[in-house]
């Protein structure tokens, strides 16, 4: 058996990593679709701002909380399976969205969904990322991780632009959630080009399973590759936090409206993007951890020259979109070391492990930015970022070097 396993191992053939691209676009879909476009329809409509940022953070409540559940993929049906329920689903929920009237008495009703809808994304999420860690092989990783976070990003781009400019144009708003839905439901058919894994860590009984899942997760986290990993997600680089502040600060910088949209919004997205496929290139030609370093420290240099360059315009749109490449390039980096520390076993428990430690720097680093600015100002906001980087890249460094003398106790190596 064991030997059949492995020919059969040997002779596949991986699919294209662009495929994951299609894959995750619904996640950034939804993200998009209800940070911009709905956040524009109900603040335009004469909604508080209070209660549409609310109507935000219901998109993100799921996916902080992802990890708990994300066993059930790696131990029920399969990832195709688990992935062609919850685009279905998902997708009728941003229909159900274009369906509700833009008043402040449909959100309640629009809060629910959203929250259902996102839940729903994360089994499709973990489904992509399931297939990722059993079909890439090692040295693909990196470009597997680059279009991955291309994909959601661009989804992002999608939802938030695309829907934009749908709502301004077609006379109904259920029209826009209709090709939103339609368009994440057509991303199902990569899955034709896929081939359902084996579970290494499934069995007849299904404590067993669980035993083997935890078993696989403790075996993982333990080593030295999972430590620094763990270390590396929660250190504050590469959060592109400032990158939601731009808005805010954009008046600093004499930056219209329609600057602060352009840069924010499409012309953003697409320099996100082509950072996450240049960081998957790059992950795949040099150690990926000191990858993500590097490309943490060319976001902090990015911060440092946008801080000590004049405050005009144009210096606004040069700053903004090289920090948007930067933030990239630092995205798929992620992916990329992820990807390498967890193998496969149970590879959804073990990402959303590491995807949601990460989220604890972002929020962080988000709200450092703000006390920054409203104390120092752009230049203190911009600076306070680009330090912790270099702090972080240096508490690194210097964890690993404690870990490496010390390698032979740490079990698992």
């Amino acid at each position: 058996m064991q030997s059949t396993v492995l020919h059969e191992e040997s002779t596949h053939t991986p699919v294209h990593p662009g495929l994951f691209t299609i894959l995750i676009m619904p996640m950034g879909v939804m993200s998009g679709y209800v940070s911009v476009t709905l956040a524009y329809l109900f603040s335009k409509s004469g909604i508080s701002v209070e209660k549409v940022a609310a109507l935000v953070a219901a998109t993100f409540l799921p996916h902080i909380f992802k990890f708990i559940w994300a066993p059930i993929v790696d131990t029920t049906f399969s990832f195709k399976k688990w992935y062609l329920a919850a685009s279905i689903i998902s997708a009728a929920g941003i229909v159900a969205t274009g369906i509700l009237p833009i008043k402040e008495s449909s959100l309640p009703l629009l809060t629910i969904i959203i929250v259902v809808s996102n839940f729903m994304v994360t089994f499709l999420c973990m489904s992509t990322e399931g297939l990722m860690s059993y079909d890439v092989p090692e040295n693909l990783k990196g470009r597997a991780g680059g279009f991955f976070q291309a994909g959601n990003l661009g989804g992002a781009g999608i939802g938030g632009g695309a829907g934009l400019f749908l709502a301004q144009r077609l006379p109904a708003p259920w029209m826009v959630g209709v090709a939103l839905g339609m368009m994440c439901l057509l991303c199902s058919f990569a899955l034709l080009f896929f081939k359902d894994p084996k579970v290494t860590i499934r069995e007849d009984a299904i404590a067993e399973t669980y035993k083997n899942l935890f078993k696989d997760v403790w075996n993982t986290v333990k080593t030295k590759g999972g430590i620094l990993a763990m270390i590396l997600c929660f250190l504050a680089l590469g959060t592109g936090a400032a990158g939601g502040l731009w808005s805010a600060a954009a008046k600093d910088w004499n930056a219209t409206a329609d600057t602060v949209a352009l840069v924010t919004g499409v012309m953003g997205g697409l320099l996100s993007a082509a950072g996450c496929m240049t960081g998957g290139w790059i992950c795949d030609r040099m150690n990926r951890r000191y990858a993500y370093l590097l490309f943490g420290i060319l976001g902090a240099i990015c911060a440092t020259a946008m801080a000590y360059s004049p405050k005009t315009e144009s210096m606004f749109i040069m700053w903004t979109s090289v920090y948007a490449f930067a933030s990239g390039l630092a995205y798929a980096g992620f992916t990329a070391f992820v990807l390498e520390a967890i193998g496969k076993g149970a590879a959804a428990t073990k990402y959303n492990i590491f995807a949601a430690l990460s989220n604890s720097p972002i929020y962080l680093m988000t709200y450092i930015d703000g006390i920054a600015y409203a104390r120092w100002g752009p230049k203190g906001m911009l600076n306070t970022e680009a330090v912790f980087a270099v702090f972080s890249v240096i508490l690194f460094l210097t964890v690993q070097s404690i870990l490496n003398r010390k390698q032979p106790v740490i079990t698992g190596l």
